[in-house]
Parts: structure tokens; sequence; C-alpha cells
């Protein structure tokens, strides 16, 4: 996520998450509805008397009509069909996946678009009632009124495709797979958040705690920055984002005692559940809950699995080490840890590793899937690949009984791999 024009991080991330909720989209949409409607209504001022005659009223009335009514009507089973679906997604693949799809754009877009339209009609009937709306702007409201259907239409259309692959596991786990390597690059982009990559804390640093409880959602290094500028101090946060804290833990150090540390405390935004901003692991986490439950007795879904791990190996194909960010650190007075590639590795396939150990077909995919990354142009990735490949292994082996599936399973093992 990169700062826009400027502005203060936290205002960037504020916008764009207030931007993600439906009730946003529904006030711009209908806004916009009733900004043409008064812009319609004052530019028949302007119109000549042959054309301002050549359209009666009372057939915007039917139009109004027809838009209220029939919004009202398919808003309701939009919004049916869209509870419906998050309600089977959460069951079928797992919870987490809930509150991406709750900022899925198209489903956005086309509920505030129904109820934008919704909301110019009902506005259309009242003004009529009232006497604003008369013959003199008919002709310019007619013509809005049948853009505004016209638009409605379109947005059907794409509701009706949309809906055909919403909430599907292709479609689901595609979401995921984008967003969790949308987040992994920018947050290479910005490798350690701009800050310089901390490996120790130095002594007799002083201690900064949590206020209160939580995950940790959100850290925003540029205030963190001006904070450390002002006091004239380094900051070393201890904490990833995603990593769970208690009241009282320690989530920074700063190179010695200062009196407001309610800046520093504040900078590192602590919530009640994991968010995909920031934090890569939560996506390769939420891919590897959907292998898992595939892998459940209730499903037996092995392909699902296999198909997970393609999408995580994908993924961390664009891993590369922020240990190197140092020197060219934006906020040169704030350290981060930096990802470590064992702990994405970890984080995506040792769920599904654990509960297909008994399954060759999936044990074969894990294994090539860590020898495509053993071959990744990051020798942290690399190591990371083969200890958890030849970890896995282990397992497998001890959990498949039958000797045809193991001597299977060995036949597609690196031989440096068994062998060690």
């Amino acid at each position: 996520m990169k700062p826009i024009l400027n502005l203060p991080m936290h205002l960037v991330h504020e916008a764009i998450q207030q931007s993600r909720k439906l009730w946003v989209r529904v006030i711009i949409f209908g806004s916009l509805a009733l900004i043409g409607m008064g812009i319609a209504g004052l530019g028949a001022r302007l119109l000549p008397d042959s054309l301002t005659g050549s359209v009666d009223i009372a057939s915007v009335d039917r139009l109004f009509q027809i838009i209220s009514n029939s919004m009202l009507a398919v808003t309701t089973f939009s919004l049916s069909v869209m509870v419906t679906v998050y309600r089977a997604t959460s069951t079928q693949w797992t919870p987490r996946v809930h509150r991406l799809m709750l900022e899925d754009r198209t489903t956005q877009n086309t509920l505030a678009t129904f109820i934008g339209a919704y909301v110019y009609a009902t506005v259309g009937i009242v003004m009529r009632e009232t006497g604003v709306l008369t013959d003199v702007h008919a002709f310019l409201i007619f013509y809005l009124t049948v853009t505004v259907m016209a638009v409605i239409v379109v947005y059907i259309i794409r509701w009706t495709l949309h809906l055909q692959t919403f909430g599907s596991l292709i479609e689901t786990a595609r979401q995921v797979e984008e967003t969790t390597t949308k987040r992994l690059n920018e947050r290479l982009d910005m490798p350690c958040l701009g800050g310089r990559p901390l490996a120790d804390v130095p002594k007799g640093a002083h201690e900064i705690k949590a206020k209160v409880s939580g995950y940790v959602q959100f850290i925003y290094v540029g205030q963190l920055q001006k904070a450390a500028e002002i006091a004239d101090i380094n900051i070393y946060v201890t904490v990833n984002v995603g990593s769970f804290v208690v009241a009282g833990d320690v989530v920074a150090h700063v190179t010695r005692t200062i009196e407001d540390t309610d800046k520093i405390s504040d900078s590192i935004v602590l919530g009640d559940l994991r968010s995909f901003d920031q934090d890569p692991r939560f996506g390769l986490l939420v891919l590897g809950e959907m292998a898992s439950k595939a892998l459940s007795p209730g499903i037996n879904d092995a392909g699902t699995a296999i198909d997970v791990m393609t999408r995580l190996t994908k993924v961390l194909g664009h891993y590369k080490d922020e240990a190197d960010c140092g020197p060219d650190a934006k906020y040169d007075r704030v350290y981060i840890r930096p990802m470590r590639a064992d702990e994405l590795i970890r984080s995506g396939f040792s769920a599904l590793a654990r509960d297909g150990a008994q399954i060759v077909e999936v044990q074969i995919r894990l294994q090539k899937a860590m020898q495509s990354l053993r071959s990744h142009g990051d020798k942290g990735m690399r190591d990371a690949a083969f200890d958890f490949a030849k970890f896995e292994l282990a397992r497998a082996l001890d959990a498949i009984t039958f000797e045809g599936d193991r001597t299977r399973l060995l036949a597609k093992v690196e031989p440096d791999i068994h062998q060690s």
C-alpha cells in the first residue's frame, strides 16, 4: 500500500478501509443520482420550448414507478443471495475468507447501483408529488431516467455473470491468491515496511508495551519515523503484522526512556481479527486452511489441496529477502523484523501437509512444490523449502502404511532429501 499524493499513511489507510465498505458506495451512487437530477432540473431552464414540451411528465412518472418497484425487489433478492453465499463459503472453506468476500467490488457496486437507483426514483416521486418537477423538466429528467435504467441493465447483466462463479472454490481461491500476491508484492516493494531490518534489540533499550490485547493489524511506520525524529531516538518494533499480543506485552523498544510513548504504541494498530493488509502470511494461512478443510473426512477432496499448493507455490515465487533494505530505508530510525521464508512456507503448507500426511497424491505434490521452491532465486527460500520437504517426508513415511504408496512417494523425492 503506497502513499497517495504524499498524504499521511494513516489517512490513506483509513480512506482505503472506508472505501471497501458497502454503505460508502451506496452513498456515492445515490448522491450521483441526486446530483444528476439537480443538474437536469437546472438545465431545463436553458432548453427551448420546443424540447421541453416534447416529453410528457406522465411518462417520467411511469419510469419512476418501474424503477422504484423493481429495485426494491432486486436489491432484496441480491442481498439474500449474497448472505447465502457468504455463509456457504464460510462453512465449506474457511470463515477467514468471509471478510475478503465482503469487499468484493462487483457485489458492492451492483448493490450500490440498485440502492442508488431506488433512492433516485423515490426522490423523483416525492419531487413530483410536491410539484418541484413539472412539465418544464420532463425532457431532461426523462432521458436521465432512461440513462439510469440503462446502467441498471448493465449491472444486472454483470451481476448475473458474477453469480455463475461467486462463492465457488476456484473463484474464492483465485481471490485469495490475487490478494495475497498483491500484499506480498506491496511488502517487497517497500521492504520491512520502509524501515530497516531488525536483527537484535540493543542492550538497555526501553520497552514499549501494548495497551490492549489483539492482533497486530497495521504498523504506521511513517508515524513511528516522525515520533523518532522528534524524540531523537531509534524505534525497534519487535512484533510482526499478524502477531497476537496481550495487553502488557512488549511491542517495541526505544533507545532511551521517553515521557510520551502514546504516539509509538498508537502507531501499532491492534484489533480483534487479522487483516490481509500488510500481512501476506494471513493470505497464505487462509489458502492453507481451504486446503486443510478440503482434506477433512467429510469432504475428502485431495484435488482442492493440490490446486491450493499450486497457488501457494506461485505466491511464494515472488518472495525476496528483505535483509538488504537497510542502507536505502525510507524510514531510517525505525527497525522492523523482516519476513522469513520458513514462516511463509509454514503459514501456507503446514496445516494441509499435516492433514494430508497419509494421502500419497498430496505428499507427492507437496514434494514437487518444495522442489520448485528449491530452485528459487533466494537462498533463504531454498533452504527453508529443503528443511520443510525433509520434515514433511518423515511425517508422511510414518503416516503412510501401504508399502506401495511409500515406494511411489520416495520415487518422486529428491535423493538429497531422502538420504539426509
